[in-house]
């Protein structure tokens, strides 16, 4: 409220206090502090306000800042699976390290508010941009210095793929004493280093992340028109949501090359996408999201850093002083009312005080001030209700391309193009549709909450079916074993005891008539392979299988999910939920900005952002990732530590991971109920105080009525 009361052009005075300044004097102030250089204009015609003076052009260069650097770090979360099988990784490590770049952004955005009354904002966020394009940089390392990726475990002088699954009756379990020979301390070393530059990496893209968003939300909502602000939000929130959508995009692209396409083995791989063992171009898509990102950094260093309100601030406010705005006697009555409030703002106005304080001053105040915000009740909840939200979307973003990989046998680049052109581009129109709808219905407090509420609703009952939406796993020779299967099925510890098959290699080939997958050709007893030419591709048979009815042939690669038909509703489901989750985005955050002061804004933002990165984004992947390895049912070795995870139980993978994400929908549903009971019991303490008559204003009603008894009598 304290920002529609504040006229078109002001400064802040000391502690609590504005002092106008006239027109002239604020388009000299334009031309000289708000000019990028700070210098003053020569010109009159130079005083022209810029395009960089524009709200308007702020608005559409933090989207698509927002955009490149959501690219960024939503590239990693579309291309997880493969970042697992590349390095091996649990599921667990790799949300750890997906989570890992909001260790340096909590560790920072603390001070945002301290800074935020100091430093130039828009140039501070340029130069956060400029270390999130260093952290995508850093992120490719890890291809560059690491040996070619080896599907199998021939030596570099065999083909890869060329007998290195066969059962072969001549060999006496070669590979163990190859496999202990490659496990040397250098590799050990090397993929120590790998993992820790890639946390390094992500470390850098939190500290580069810090200014961006608390800034820039600040900075449009100081500068934009009140009634323009929630809008503008909504188109910032739209375009930012386009950055994960273009990331999924993305990594569907590059997952479709190889990974080492820039140094292919001689002879080229017998690999297609669907084989499991495929490893797609990762790293590809972090020097193209680099470059964006870089690009748009370049505009935030001619930003000025305050710029006038917009023009229909001040006709806005002309027309509102004019029309509701009482005259206000100059009695004592009055004097005596304002004193009071003048003197509580001053009191209480703490974040106006972080420009003369220390930074050990400010660290010291920060926890009073800190839990003076939370003590508002609205600000709390809504700010639980978006941790809630915020541990859906952070697990989801994370894990869901590998939970269709594995629930439904798809591709990870197929994975990454649904949630890409479906969930994402639904998402984005709930944001637009909130904004849209606080906008134009001019949505106050209690149908803010309303709707918060029931959008949460909505999502929660879309997301029960998903719970039947899939299939059991199949069976896997010497793995699983499914109750009321054929004995005849399980051949796997007699058919090929004098194969001498390796332990941790991986090969799986598929008996499509028994619907039984076994680890490697050689575990089916197959002595032959053969190679069949078809257009476009190469298919691998492998023949002579002892462990097989009739000897095969048997086709390499996993056998096919039997519901991967539920694909598509499944990520219906999932997106128009995403789309309702998304519709109480703009109107929750309107309710923060729109309860606390404006000198509190940075401050409430920040921490809004802190505690939503410390409660959700920070703990909510390795969550998720912790669940999805307990129902892991076979890890592969490597070096005698557990790697990544071949197989898992396909009801446990789905019971738990949508478990998880029903379980943050409920804590969503239960915060916004609880605003929308308090928001009620304060609507019913105003309507009360609303009803008990003032004294003053009955002694001025009567003395009006007074002056016109003399006028009434005379006619």
């Amino acid at each position: 409220m304290a920002s529609l009361l504040r006229p078109h052009n002001w400064v802040p005075g000391p502690v609590g206090e504005e002092l106008q300044v006239p027109d002239k004097d604020a388009k000299a102030m334009v031309g000289t502090e708000d000019t990028p250089g700070g210098k003053a204009s020569p010109n009159p015609q130079n005083l022209r306000p810029s395009v960089f003076h524009s709200i308007k052009f702020f608005v559409l260069c933090h989207s698509l800042l927002q955009l490149a650097q959501l690219m960024m770090s939503g590239y990693l979360k579309s291309s997880i699976s493969t970042v697992e099988k590349r390095f091996g990784l649990s599921s667990q490590t790799s949300g750890l390290l997906a989570a890992f770049n909001e260790v340096g952004n909590t560790a920072l955005i603390v001070f945002v508010s301290y800074f935020g009354s100091r430093v130039h904002r828009p140039r501070l966020i340029g130069c956060g941009a400029i270390l999130v394009t260093l952290a995508g940089v850093l992120m490719t390392v890890p291809h560059f210095i690491s040996e070619p990726y080896r599907y199998d475990h021939t030596s570099p002088d065999m083909p890869q793929d060329f007998k290195a699954s066969l059962c072969l009756l001549s060999t006496k379990a070669p590979t163990s004493a190859s496999s202990n020979s490659s496990c040397s301390s250098y590799t050990e070393v090397r993929h120590l280093a790998v993992v820790g530059i890639m946390f390094t990496a992500q470390t850098l893209l939190g500290v580069g992340g810090v200014p961006i968003q608390p800034f820039g939300i600040s900075y449009i909502d100081d500068f934009a028109h009140n009634s323009n602000s929630p809008l503008y939000l909504g188109i910032l929130f739209a375009v930012t949501m386009m950055g994960p959508g273009m990331s999924y995009g993305l990594g569907s692209l590059m997952l479709r090359l190889y990974v080492d396409i820039d140094r292919m083995p001689e002879g080229g791989i017998n690999l297609t996408s669907k084989d499991p063992r495929w490893v797609g171009a990762w790293w590809l898509g972090f020097l193209i999201s680099a470059g964006a990102v870089a690009l748009a950094a370049l505009p935030y260093f001619f930003f000025p850093k305050e710029m006038p309100k917009e023009k229909q601030e001040l006709r806005f406010r002309r027309k509102g002083l004019a029309v509701s705005d009482p005259p206000v006697s100059k009695g004592e009555d009055s004097s005596s009312e304002q004193r009071p409030a003048e003197s509580l703002e001053k009191k209480d106005n703490l974040a106006q005080m972080a420009p003369d304080l220390t930074v050990i001053q400010f660290i010291k105040v920060f926890p009073r001030v800190l839990l003076r915000t939370l003590r508002h009740p609205i600000f709390l909840l809504v700010v639980l209700s978006q941790v809630c939200m915020s541990s859906m979307v952070a697990g989801m973003a994370t894990f869901l391309p590998k939970f269709l990989e594995r629930q439904f046998s798809i591709t990870a680049s197929y994975a990454n193009l649904l949630i890409g052109c479906l969930t994402i581009p639904l998402a984005i129109v709930g944001i637009v549709v909130g904004g849209i709808l606080v906008k134009r219905l001019r949505l106050g407090p209690m149908h803010c909450g309303s709707l918060c509420l029931l959008g949460a609703l909505c999502c929660l009952i879309l997301s029960t079916p998903l719970f039947f939406m899939g299939c059991s796993s199949h069976q896997i020779a010497g793995i699983s074993h499914q109750p009321g299967t054929q004995p005849g099925l399980e051949l796997f510890p007699g058919c090929m005891e004098s194969c001498s098959c390796p332990s941790d290699d991986f090969n799986p080939v598929c008996d499509s008539s028994t619907r039984v997958e076994y680890i490697t050709p050689c575990h089916a007893g197959c002595t032959s392979r053969v190679v069949q030419e078809v257009p476009d591709k190469s298919q691998v048979f492998y023949t002579n299988c002892s462990c097989v009815a009739g000897g095969g042939p048997v086709p390499a690669g996993s056998c096919d999910s039997a519901c991967s038909h539920l694909v598509l509703p499944f990520m219906i489901l999932i997106s128009l939920g995403a789309a309702l989750a998304s519709v109480t985005h703009t109107p929750s955050f309107m309710l923060i900005l729109r309860g606390v002061k404006k000198e509190d804004k940075t401050l409430a933002v920040g921490i809004q952002f802190m505690l939503m990165r410390v409660l959700a984004w920070m703990p909510s992947p390795v969550i998720h990732g912790s669940a999805i390895d307990t129902t892991c049912v076979y890890w592969a070795q490597s070096c005698g530590r557990r790697a990544v995870c071949r197989y898992y139980d396909h009801d446990l993978l789905r019971n738990r991971f949508i478990g998880l994400q029903f379980f943050f929908k409920i804590g969503s549903l239960a915060c916004f109920a609880l605003i929308l009971a308090i928001l009620r019991q304060q609507d019913k303490e105003e309507r009360t105080k609303a009803t008990i008559p003032n004294p003053g204003l009955q002694q001025q009603l009567l003395a009006s009525e007074a002056k016109k008894e003399p006028e009434e009598s005379r006619v």
